[in-house]
């Protein structure tokens, strides 16, 4: 079985690397064509994403929006233009449920199955660190499963259509309110003298592994770093998207979520981009 990889960026070229080390990588697509230089034995970017489609018999999507999903599968030379008899996508991108009815009634259209891939553990994902919480039927599933088992360390199947995004969704619920917290404690150190980047140490060298929140909101002050102003803004704006996919659904079944619609109001802030360091309530 060949797979397919659209977009190398730092999800997708890590599950391209693990992919082409098991032999089970036969093209990738991304907008930039030097995308793929660099990544050992995987092979250049195909001319488009009809190619990959055409060369694999699944298709991982890697993009980062449910619209650049949308793109990539409907476009002149998208994958529905290169899609063989029984090909299969699997989805990584997180979008809201809303967003995914929407791509799964295209695939379905088409004759392609979805399996709905929320995936966890981005930063070991070229040392096949991915934990993937997997939505789709039973069949579905257990076709792509090698290819999971390729470039993922533990694949959980959470249920049917819809169930993998669910989950990554109530995941990032419980991240996302762990960075407001971590928030919080910055400016309770603030305020009470101590020194944060010591406190974080410890945390770090404890067994609660909660040291990561804390030190995001700590860092140095990013408008005195273009670099690192530059990394917060674009997490900030992953944070949104997922707060909102979160929002929604819980809106779905009339309920509310405080904690992330509050995390959302104060977004600058959870991510370090007000001037935690000096705040004082």
């Amino acid at each position: 079985m060949k797979a397919g990889v659209i977009g190398l960026g730092a999800i997708g070229s890590g599950v391209a690397l693990c992919l082409a080390r098991s032999g089970q990588l036969g093209a990738v697509y991304d907008i930039r064509p030097e995308a793929a230089d660099g990544l050992d034995g995987v092979p250049a970017v195909a001319a488009t994403p009809a190619a990959v489609a055409a060369a694999a018999d699944v298709v991982v999507i890697a993009v980062v929006s449910a619209q650049q999903t949308v793109d990539v599968l409907t476009g002149p030379n998208g994958i529905l233009a290169g899609a063989k008899p029984g090909l299969t996508v699997i989805l990584v991108a997180t979008v809201s449920m809303e967003d995914l009815a929407r791509i799964r009634a295209i695939t379905d259209a088409a004759g392609v199955a979805l399996v709905d891939c929320g995936v966890t553990g981005g930063q070991k994902v070229r040392e096949k660190g991915l934990v993937c919480l997997v939505g789709g039927d039973e069949a579905t599933v257990a076709k792509v499963r090698p290819v999971l088992d390729g470039f993922a360390k533990y694949v959980a199947h959470m249920g049917g259509p819809g169930a993998g995004m669910a989950a990554k969704i109530a995941r990032n619920v419980i991240v996302f309110g762990c960075l407001r917290a971590g928030y919080e404690a910055a400016v309770l150190c603030r305020n009470s003298g101590v020194d944060i980047r010591q406190l974080s140490d410890a945390i770090d060298a404890s067994a609660d592994g909660v040291g990561g929140p804390l030190m995001l909101a700590t860092r140095e002050d990013p408008f005195q770093s273009e670099q690192e102003a530059g990394v917060r803004e674009y997490t900030r704006a992953l944070m949104i998207k997922d707060l909102d996919a979160a929002i929604d659904l819980a809106a779905s079944f009339g309920i509310r979520l405080p904690l992330i619609e509050l995390t959302k109001r104060t977004d600058q802030a959870v991510v370090g981009m007000a001037d935690v360091m000096g705040e004082k309530a």
